[in-house]
């Protein structure tokens, strides 16, 4: 067979190609056409769009369709549908074989700085909605791609067009609200209890506040302008179809072009793997190293894509794509009476929770069919309705229907390797019978199920008696399984409360699962299917008494408190007010500080011109790096046998730490070693490195790669290190006051403990560096995704046997960075560093998702024991507290966070009398670093948490007993630092006042008395943040500025941008100082040739610290300037600097500034560890689902003390970007390790940050007014970190809301809960009839999947 070229378009507006149109004068588009001859089946679109068409705007963010950071737009005309489509996909799975004749569209062909912005790509700009910016070209093509299918959106298809993509900086109002200007049911969000703002009466009015935008500033969207599928590709829809062959390294795709072709390679090849979304294969051949060697690709088959209505159903052929199969029975549903299309509301019920819109888009029914995972969202549907599968070979074809012997091991299924699935068709449901499908994740948006269930009734005529059941459920098995003996028990039964209880204890029994059953949570799962069925009996028990009403024979009825839980899940679109206080009046228009200006990178993050370090283009000769890990926990090396890398394609060279020129120690403490030598301590240690051609020869020589282990004993959790006394010495400790007076004088004690785990940084940028050798002197350049460019520096001079001033860092920006990049980074950029020595060539790495998340570390996990003492009133009298965290192998920055842990363990409360003590436990995990907060929320959430146990135990409310024993004016902390400007009760009393908490708190009472098994709770939280370093030396900034002869300034500081708005921020800062337009200064970069010893930007002070260095560096030009301006006080800026220059007066001046009277003394327990404080108070309201664990956010406000705003856009952005991170480190992401040390969240696929749909439906931020805080730049405050611990309101909301579902079950009085509180969590609280039923398996007595580290 002859191999064939591919043929597809790619939208580029900067290239000339073949085909020209001027899309009616808006601006030229021009067609890249792309013939490619030697297609390779393994390079996927974003390889091939990045790397070989040089279009960077199409980011790398997981490479496993989790994160939607490299979405683009597919166009094609469809034979089938005899139409032309446009829809979303992921580019990272997308091979570049199935693109032939297809149009493509990035983000770079919608729109450009340098010609005008799409209308989308302007609105999440000037909205504020892209700030770290490399997930926004993703989000941005997402909402476009809808917009070109449905170009007046409602705000709901607006959200489900971003259920696959993800952002960790935003918190996704902005982008949302930005976005509903776009929709046909949009307003400007400010929803209110009384409806509409435009309808409220005076009295009710939200306080004025300056807009953060003007909707009247954005271009109309006009469907007109955009750009025609390319008539030379409509060419082809008539065109015979003929095999196309590609063949690769170690793969051959065929792409049949009839079902007759397609037997007959599959009766050559019955191992050929069959792909049309690549959704499943792809992810395999890339994570986890499978091979594939024969692709068949049936996606153009007429057959294989057919949909028909037949007598029985609806068949689908197996290719057809979920969108498909969602838009056809959806018109089928609304087109048919209800009492047919039971089966298929519950398959669109499944489908609004699966995967993502750019996976729907592209993802085969029948692949998830053959996929035969045992967690299918949809195999349970079809296993419980009996829908039938047709399939094929060249010898037979034959029909079966799906039921319980269809899958026959895991992965498996009945079909001979020579078949092929044709079609499945979905029946439509009859009279008398009923179906319900249900879901469990971790997270309601594009998430794996934990548990998923099909159920179907059908009953005897006019009557509740059974006369068939089917119970199907997945995550119960190693396959999709039916509940054979209990619905073999249950027919011929009346539908009624005995059955109910006999099914749930049917169901326990015949759904056990060993206590070390892969995937864990085994009580929680087994209880899933009891609360499913539960669900679906109350569903059923309602259709019944409409349809049988009358029928004197039917006793039940659904109680109205029970309602709810028939009730599917709904999430109001999202709302928010955000206020703050606009500048004074009459200050200068050309003054930008205190005005929400937008950060100055957000159109070119949005058109996909902003560059990212892998963004930098290829040099020549340049390497690849890839990194050899431990796989054992703790290990000696016995052997490394790289005979398999020397081998491989491409290899160039093996790197160890033989091969290090200078020291191989590295590290905070110099306690890490760059590779390995001896023995490794963790899973993810760095043993050695590949250096080779490509990246993908790279990797593969990496895999290569044989290591021979002895294995040694690992420490794993915090108890194993208390147990065995593994701790980073000292241990840290402060007192205050006398603990036995204190608890002498207490009315009660009580003990508690409290776990907080840990948490993965999850930037949408994974580290990346590139290392230049200049060839002369050692001299090195190091282009790095870093926040600390001096011990980037130091860490590869040390490497290379260099002094740092051979070294150059340069940091252009970050795609986020969260603390992630402050010390781990140089794990990556040291090793890069001595490859490029070596080898005397360029060399870059950027680490795939799964490797940055095993080797990177995270968030401490964090155990704090306590006691504390009070009196009846809930006045605290004494505390003792001991918090233990979790550091890994290596001490990296764990002193410096548990400092901060015990320097916020008081929260926000006066405690006279306290005692704490932070442990550093040394443990065989990768190391664990730096993460927004710094210890500090896991020190608050402990103390609240005996907050919480304090009031329940004095039968108070709890913000009585927050506020009781809050700090005042004026009070000093334990750790002997006065509080001066004391804002924390201001924030309190307007907090509870705009939330209306007192009504709400009413109000919630009523609801959680009317409905059983819905419950909600609300909670206000405080938080007090000190600002500064911990480590008194990093206390300083360097600046510099230059002004060039005509008026312009390049402005360089210290500090590194990642989104979080530094750059905007000082710019406004300078132009203040120097009273010129912001638009006369520029920033290009951070280096370490320009400002050297930069301390990492980090601990929320770069705005401090950076600010006031450039306002130093200014106020040195400005005296320089200073006889120019007085003998022409009419000039302007450019002729004063004109002058100067003639006048040969230097334009170039540095700045320098430190943070006086800080330092802390610990054996006095006295000095001040902070140069103030950061308050702020958060009230939240959720609804949590008692059977399930599923839980609603529906309102947060938060009020928060930033001091005189610098930018009330940005700070307004940060305060809602990390109380959305907050919610993801309190109530959603969990990391999961094995008893032996290994991670098993590696990505996106089992890790789950917060989605759009997780944030509170209402969501409102007020900055306090009139609170200038003097000991900062312009009176500004941090605000990158204090406002993350607001979100534990989230978190004690859910444990109120737990509260109420354990007293309606008689269980009253103090529980733990830990944190994150998640789904299992929330459910296994509710303790009911359900949990007794499915009883925790006694720990001891087996080995568990997963451990708490």
């Amino acid at each position: 067979m002859a191999a064939y070229y591919i043929q597809f378009r790619v939208y580029r507006p900067d290239l000339l190609c073949k085909y020209h149109f001027n899309v009616l004068g808006v601006f030229s588009l021009f067609f890249l056409q792309v013939i490619e001859k030697n297609a390779d089946p393994k390079m996927t679109l974003l390889t091939y769009l990045r790397r070989k068409l040089g279009l960077p705007g199409t980011k790398l963010g997981c490479g496993e369709g989790g994160c939607g950071a490299c979405t683009v737009m597919i166009s094609r005309y469809c034979i089938f549908q005899q139409k032309i489509l446009h829809y979303a996909v992921n580019a990272c799975l997308a091979p570049v074989c199935s693109l032939n004749y297809t149009s493509v569209t990035t983000v770079e062909g919608i729109g450009s700085t340098k010609t005008r912005l799409h209308p989308v790509q302007e609105r999440i700009a000037k909205r504020h909605g892209s700030q770290c910016g490399f997930c926004t070209p993703g989000i941005v093509m997402s909402l476009y791609a809808l917009l070109r299918n449905t170009p007046q959106p409602s705000m709901e298809e607006i959200e489900d067009a971003f259920q696959g993509n993800l952002c960790r900086c935003t918190g996704y109002r902005p982008i949302l609200q930005g976005f509903k200007t776009f929709a046909k049911d949009g307003c400007c969000g400010r929803k209110t209890e009384n409806g509409c703002c435009m309808d409220m009466k005076e009295e009710n009015e939200i306080p004025s506040s300056p807009a953060l935008f003007d909707p009247s500033d954005f271009r109309p969207l006009d469907p007109t302008q955009e750009p025609i599928f390319p008539p030379e590709l409509l060419l082809y829809r008539d065109a015979p179809r003929k095999l196309l062959v590609f063949k690769g390294e170690g793969i051959t795709w065929y792409q049949p072009s009839d079902l007759r072709e397609l037997l007959s390679l599959k009766a050559q090849h019955p191992s050929a793997k069959l792909v049309v979304g690549n959704t499943e294969v792809g992810i395999e051949v890339k994570f986890k190293h499978m091979s594939y060697p024969l692709i068949i690709a049936p996606s153009g088959i007429a057959e294989l894509n057919a949909v028909e209505r037949t007598a029985e159903g609806i068949r689908f052929g197996a290719a057809c794509s979920l969108a498909t199969l969602g838009n056809v029975l959806q018109k089928a549903v609304s087109d048919l009476p209800p009492y047919r299309t039971e089966v298929f509301r519950a398959v669109l019920e499944q489908l609004r929770w699966f995967a993502g819109q750019q996976i729907r888009n592209v993802a085969a029914i029948g692949g998830n069919i053959m996929t035969a995972s045992p967690i299918s969202d949809l195999n349970p549907v079809f296993m419980a309705s009996g829908s039938t599968l047709v399939v094929v070979s060249q010898e037979k074809e034959r029909t079966l229907r799906m039921d319980e012997n269809f899958f026959t091991g895991y992965r498996k299924t009945v079909l001979e390797p020579h078949e092929i699935l044709l079609s499945v068709e979905i029946p439509y449901s009859k009279e008398r019978e009923y179906f319900s499908a249900y879901k469990q994740a971790s997270r309601r948006e594009d998430d794996i199920a934990i548990v998923t269930s099909g159920m179907k009734v059908v009953f005897q005529p006019d009557s509740h008696q059974l006369e068939e059941i089917k119970l199907s459920y997945g995550g119960m098995a190693p396959v999709t399984v039916m509940a054979k003996d209990t619905c073999a028990a249950l027919v011929g039964r009346e539908w009624n409360e005995h059955l109910l209880q006999d099914a749930c204890r049917l169901l326990a029994k015949e759904m056990s699962l060993s206590p070390s059953a892969p995937g864990g949570m085994v009580e929680f799962r087994r209880t899933l299917t009891l609360s499913f069925f539960f669900k679906f009996y109350l569903t059923v028990l309602k259709k019944l008494e409409t349809d049988l009403r009358g029928n004197n024979n039917f006793p039940g009825t659904v109680l109205p408190e029970y309602e709810s839980a028939t009730e599917l899940f709904h999430k109001p679109p999202t709302s928010g007010v955000q206020l703050f206080q606009e500048v004074p009046a009459g200050q200068d228009p050309d003054d930008f500080v205190g005005r929400p200006i937008m950060h100055l990178s957000a159109m070119k993050q949005a058109t996909g011109e902003a560059v990212y370090c892998d963004d930098i283009p290829h040099y020549e000769n340049e390497l690849y790096l890839a990194l050899i890990t431990s796989t054992k926990a703790h290990a000696k090396i016995i052997s490394i046998d790289k005979s398999g890398a020397a081998a491989a394609s491409g290899f160039v060279c093996f790197l160890s730490a033989n091969d290090i020129p200078g020291s191989n120690v590295t590290g905070i403490r110099h306690d890490e070693l760059i590779f390995a030598e001896h023995t490794v301590t963790c899973v993810g240690h760095i043993i050695a490195a590949v250096v080779a051609d490509t990246q993908e020869h790279a990797q593969d020589a990496a895999n290569a790669v044989k290591i021979t282990y002895e294995e040694l004993e690992p420490i794993v959790t915090i108890q194993d290190a208390i147990d065995k006394q593994s701790f980073f010495l000292p241990i840290k400790k402060i007192e205050n006051g006398s603990i036995e007076k204190g608890f002498q004088e207490a009315d009660h004690t009580l003990e508690g403990e409290i776990y907080i785990g840990g948490q993965e940084h999850f930037y949408l940028e994974t580290n990346c560096c590139i290392a230049v050798p200049k060839g002369e002197d050692g001299e090195m350049e190091l282009f790095a995704s870093t926040q600390n460019t001096t011990e980037t520096q130091n860490f590869a001079a040390r490497a290379l046997g260099v002094p740092a001033n051979r070294i150059v860092v340069r940091v252009k920006r970050m795609g986020g960075g969260f603390g992630g990049k402050e010390s781990r980074s140089t794990i990556l950029s040291t090793a890069v560093a001595v490859a490029a020595y070596r080898t005397g060539r360029p060399v870059r790495c950027m680490l795939d998702r799964d490797v940055d998340m095993l080797i990177t570390g995270g968030r401490h996990p964090f155990l704090g024991r306590y006691k504390v003492g009070f009196k009846k009133t809930g006045q605290i009298t004494a505390l003792e507290v001991s918090y233990y965290s979790n550091a890994g192998n290596s001490c990296d920055l764990s002193h410096g966070i548990i400092d901060r842990a015990l320097f916020h363990m008081d929260n926000s409360y006066k405690i006279p009398n306290i005692k704490g003590a932070g442990y550093v436990c040394k443990t065989n995990l990768p190391s664990n670093t730096a993460f927004r907060g710094f210890g500090g929320p896991q020190g608050m959430m402990v103390a609240e948490a005996w907050m919480s146990d304090v009031a329940e135990a004095c039968r108070l409310p709890p913000e009585h007993v927050r506020r009781l024993n809050m700090y005042q004016e004026g009070d000093l902390t334990h750790f002997n630092q006065k509080l001066e400007a004391f804002s924390l009760r201001r924030c309190w009393d307007q907090c509870l006042r705009s939330s209306r908490y007192q009504e709400r708190k009413i109000a919630i009472a009523k609801f959680n008395k009317q409905h059983r098994w819905k419950k909600r709770g609300i909670a206000v939280i405080p938080t007090k943040f000190g600002i500064s370093y911990t480590l008194f030396f990093l206390n300083q900034a360097g600046a510099l500025v230059h002004v060039y002869t005509d008026g312009s300034v390049l402005l360089t500081h210290g500090g590194t941008e990642m989104g979080q708005g530094l750059h905007t921020k000082m710019i406004q800062v300078a132009s203040k100082a120097l009273g010129i337009p912001t638009s006369k200064i520029h920033i290009s970069e951070t280096s370490t040739n320009t400002v050297p010893n930069a301390s990492p930007t980090a601990a929320s002070v770069s705005s401090d610290l950076n600010g006031m260095a450039i306002y130093n560096a200014c106020e040195t030009l400005l005296q320089r300037l200073q006889p120019y301006k007085k003998s022409n006080p009419k000039g302007t800026w450019e002729s004063w600097i004109r002058s100067a220059y003639e006048d040969r007066v230097s334009l170039s001046a540095t700045g320098f500034y430190r943070i006086d009277g800080i330092g802390y003394d610990p054996v006095k327990n006295q000095g001040n560890p902070s140069n103030y404080f950061s308050y702020g108070v958060a009230c939240s309201e959720v609804e949590i689902d008692c059977l399930t664990g599923d839980h609603k956010n529906l309102r947060t406000d938060v009020v928060m003390d930033v001091g005189t705003s610098l930018n009330p856009a940005i700070d307004i952005g940060q305060i809602e970007g990390a109380f959305i991170q907050g919610l993801g480190l309190f109530t959603l992401e969990e990391l999961k390790y094995s008893p032996d040390g290994n991670l098993y969240t590696r990505g996106p696929g089992m890790y789950k940050i917060p989605a759009f749909g997780d944030i509170p439906a209402e969501f409102n931020v007020s900055l306090l007014r009139d609170c200038p805080n003097s000991k900062a730049i312009y009176s500004s405050k941090a605000v990158g970190e204090p406002p993350l611990f607001l979100s534990a309101s989230i978190f004690y909301a859910i444990k109120d809301a737990i509260m109420s579902a354990r007293a309606e079950s008689g269980v009253t009085g103090i529980f733990r809960l830990d944190s994150p509180a998640t789904p299992e969590r929330i459910r296994n609280a509710c303790v009911d009839q359900f949990t007794k039923l499915c009883p925790a398996p006694e720990p001891g007595t087996f080995k568990p999947w997963s451990i708490r580290v």
